[in-house]
Order: structure tokens, then C-alpha cells, then sequence
């Protein structure tokens, strides 16, 4: 029986690091694996998944999950999955329970102001499996938020909801870190 899984976690966790790990699982059995992301997602370029530590795979956006056929996959993997809409969570439902393929999408809980994104909300919502992909502040404490930092390098919770970036404008911070918008002792973002 599939099911729809919800890997989530805070930015620096390695959450498209698995899911490249995850699509090489399967591919090294021999078994076809649809690898997709939203089409607003265009930081690494057009129609590719790469990782923060290297790792980097080609991919579809979501929309070849209207006109595919779906049971020909093993398995649907789906990175930043917080950008999606409440009718794309309701097709990887549908996949899951219609075609019986096993979806795994990735992506943020939150987004920099502690507020959930739109994908996020119908995943915790519906799907099979919750997990956390873990990451640490700079404390050493668990990070659960994502922190937007300004060219001045400092934390910002004022803006739009979805701008995109990585280690440039964002990092993961335990709660206590995110409230006081403290990146550490050590910061020095500018630049980066």
C-alpha cells in the first residue's frame, strides 16, 4: 500500500541531499523514479535538484504529474514542497491513493516569519507519514526555524513570504535564536 510522505525540516538540513539519496536508491535498483519541484523553484536553474553539499540530479516540475503516466514510477519524489498549492497536495493524494505510488515530498514546515507555508499546511494535513529531517543552530540546540537575514546581515521578519535563496539570506536557528534574530557569534553574513 503506498503512502504520501512528508520529510520536513529547517533550511540546512539536508532535505534535498535525501531526496537525491533517495531517487539513487531506487534508480540503483533498477527502478524508475519521477524526481519533481515547483516551477517558481529556479535558484540551481531550470529542471534540476541540487544539494548544498554537491549532490545534483535532473527533475520535472510538478506539472508532469497531470499529463504522466504515474504507475509507471516507483516512486514520486518531490522537493520544496512547501510551495505547493492545496490542489497539487491534493494530486499527490490522489497518486498515492488512486495509483498506489508511493510519494515522498520534502520541504520546509515554516517559513521565516514561524508561519506555515500553503504546501506545508496540507501535508501535515494529509499526509501518511511525518518526519522531521534535523538540523542544529549554531548553539548546538535542535533548529526548527528559518531565519532571513538582510544584506546588512541582519534577521529580518518583515517581507514577502517566498523569496528565494540559501546560505545568502537564510539559516536554520533553534526558537530561542530566531525570536532574538541572534546568528550566532561567530556571524559574519555579509557577502555570502
Amino acid at each position: 500500500m503506498a503512502k504520501l510522505y512528508f520529510r520536513y525540516g529547517a533550511m540546512g538540513s539536508s532535505k534535498s541531499a535525501n531526496a537525491l539519496m533517495v531517487r539513487y536508491n531506487y534508480e540503483e535498483r533498477n527502478q524508475k523514479v519521477l524526481l519533481v519541484k515547483p516551477s517558481l523553484d529556479t535558484r540551481d536553474g531550470e529542471h534540476i535538484v541540487t544539494s548544498r553539499c554537491g549532490l545534483s540530479a535532473p527533475c520535472e516540475y510538478f506539472d508532469a504529474l497531470y499529463d504522466r503516466d504515474i504507475k509507471q514510477y516507483a516512486c514520486v519524489i518531490v522537493d520544496e514542497a512547501q510551495f505547493l498549492t492545496k490542489a497539487q497536495v491534493e494530486r499527490l493524494v490522489e497518486i498515492v491513493d488512486e495509483e498506489n505510488v508511493p510519494v515522498i515530498a520534502y520541504g520546509l514546515r515554516a517559513d521565516f516569519q514561524g508561519e506555515l507555508f500553503t504546501g506545508s499546511h496540507w501535508l501535515l494535513a494529509w499526509a501518511d507519514t511525518i518526519e522531521e529531517v534535523k538540523t542544529i543552530c549554531w548553539c548546538g540546540k535542535k533548529a526548527t526555524y528559518n531565519a532571513r537575514f538582510d544584506e546588512t546581515g541582519r534577521v529580518t521578519k518583515e517581507g514577502e513570504q517566498i523569496v528565494l535563496g540559501k546560505n545568502d539570506r537564510y539559516v536554520g536557528l533553534c526558537r530561542k535564536h530566531w525570536k532574538e534574530g541572534n546568528l550566532g557569534p561567530d556571524a559574519n553574513r555579509q557577502g555570502e
